[in-house]
């Protein structure tokens, strides 16, 4: 039976990996932190499948200690102060976590077993002002967030640590991925949400910012699969995951609002607090290598998605306040 460690097993992506990993016959290690405030909602459902165990990306011990005790074949590092709004706030924490991270982790593979494969999620939002459109591997980064910052240094760490000490690094670029799971603070699901809430009487309007970003948004679930398919070649390298379309908040909201036929015009209303201080305008990604050496493409459409995440929501809220 393969072992594999997920750091961030109780966020979106970790706990997608987590049950599509159990269900390739894996047993699962989750890094937790020790904190006042862990919320395993989204693992419930598998948690007694699943070995639970606290250690810090912050805390190099703790993670030798963690890689010697349970011996992973592979690592999957999906920790992170992962909200591009919190990273202008908190900008110290950011890099502390989700840049020098990854090093940590690194230095506690090369030093406890240099055989492990690893999987760095590195972000779209390393692109920020685009250079290029699609973006590819070779795309240059030009970064507009801390967050983004923090994840061009984890990405070219991990680049780093496989040139030079010969490990099976794999970075995997991922554009915006969503599901039922999304944190309420994400865009994707603060509009689907909003819109389950204005259908059910719940609330009457929805305050958003900038309502002409692009993004390129995916099923999280289709995500995890390409993580997966990339620590299975017998060489690492980077890989975009993405779906190829483009679609912007606009859009987002027609689709999240005439799901529930509601015209989102009369519900949106945009708030200057909701701008962030630099805009990244068009993330779209190129996925044809992925295609060609891994084999993966995307199964759910940006329709569906949403379509998935309405529901989702409208039947939470339904459950919530007994409606």
């Amino acid at each position: 039976m393969p072992k594999a460690l997920i750091t961030g097993i109780t966020g979106q992506d970790g706990s997608y990996l987590a049950e599509f990993l159990l269900e390739q016959g894996y047993e699962v290690i989750g890094m937790v932190r020790r904190t006042s405030t862990v919320n395993f909602t989204r693992i419930q459902h598998i948690q007694d499948q699943v070995t639970l165990v606290q250690g810090d990306l912050l805390d190099q011990g703790s993670l030798i200690c963690l890689l010697q005790e349970y011996q992973p074949e592979e690592v999957y590092n999906l920790a992170a102060q992962s909200f591009v709004p919190t990273s202008w706030n908190q900008p110290v924490f950011t890099g502390d976590v989700t840049a020098l991270g990854v090093t940590r982790m690194l230095e506690a593979i090369r030093t406890v077993d240099k055989s492990i494969r690893f999987y760095q999620a590195s972000s779209s939002e390393m692109f920020g002002k685009v250079r290029e459109v699609p973006q590819k591997e070779t795309t240059p980064f030009y970064p507009r967030s801390p967050y983004g910052v923090a994840k061009v240094y984890g990405h070219w760490i991990t680049v780093n640590y496989r040139e030079s000490y010969d490990l099976h690094a794999t970075s995997g670029i991922l554009f915006n991925h969503e599901s039922p799971r999304r944190g309420l603070e994400f865009v994707t699901r603060k509009v689907t949400y909003g819109a389950a809430k204005i259908k059910l009487g719940l609330a009457d309007e929805l305050r958003l910012g900038n309502l002409d970003a692009r993004r390129d948004w995916g099923y999280a679930l289709d995500y995890v699969r390409a993580m997966w398919m990339m620590l299975q070649q017998p060489r690492p390298d980077n890989y975009i995951i993405a779906t190829g379309e483009t679609h912007s908040i606009r859009e987002l909201c027609e689709a999240a609002f005439g799901h529930v036929d509601l015209d989102w015009q009369e519900y949106v209303k945009q708030d200057q607090r909701f701008m962030r201080p630099a805009e990244v305008d068009l993330l779209v990604g190129d996925a044809s290598k992925a295609g060609r050496v891994l084999g993966w493409e995307p199964h759910v459409t940006f329709q569906g998605l949403i379509r998935l995440m309405v529901e989702a929501d409208v039947e939470l809220l339904k459950k919530e306040h007994g409606l």
